[in-house]
């Protein structure tokens, strides 16, 4: 499914997205903003790289940065409901994670936290570890697997 397709299926349904990103430092937002005509569906992106940031804009609790740090899903689940509670949107979906180089025993390259809220729904969150494929490959992947997850979330076309 193409970007424009995914647009079309949430302008049918009446969905209106917003992104909460970190490591991706806005490509979901530009992917989308790309199509002409997206702003009756696309409502707003957060750019989200620094903690304080995660906190001044989406609501993200402190204590929850400390206890599980900035690449957690705890954190991802924050990131996507606060865009939710801070924008028109009805979906929002947030990516944190370790783009690279570099990571840790603990948090490897790769890893990278997403969630989905949806108004009405329980929110749905994930890890993907994406391997050291390098920045630039590890931020492509995690922009390509946000897309999906909003496809998924969509209705099914009729």
């Amino acid at each position: 499914m193409t970007v424009a397709d995914l647009l079309q299926r949430a302008r049918a349904a009446g969905v209106r997205v917003a992104t909460a990103e970190s490591c991706t430092g806005g490509m979901v937002a530009a992917a989308l903003t790309d199509i002409a005509g997206s702003s009756d569906v696309f409502d707003r992106g957060f750019v989200t790289y620094s903690n304080a940031a995660k906190i001044a804009m989406l609501g993200v609790r402190s204590g929850t940065l400390d206890q599980y740090g900035a690449v957690s899903e705890p954190v991802a689940v924050e990131m996507a409901e606060g865009a939710l509670a801070h924008s028109m949107a009805t979906l929002a979906v947030s990516i944190t994670g370790i783009a690279g180089p570099g990571g840790s025993e603990f948090k490897p390259e790769g890893r990278v936290c997403f969630a989905l809220a949806r108004q009405g729904h329980p929110t749905r969150v994930e890890t993907i570890e994406f391997g050291a494929l390098g920045r630039a490959n590890v931020r492509l992947s995690a922009r390509d697997h946000a897309l999906a997850l909003i496809q998924q979330a969509l209705p099914a076309a009729r």
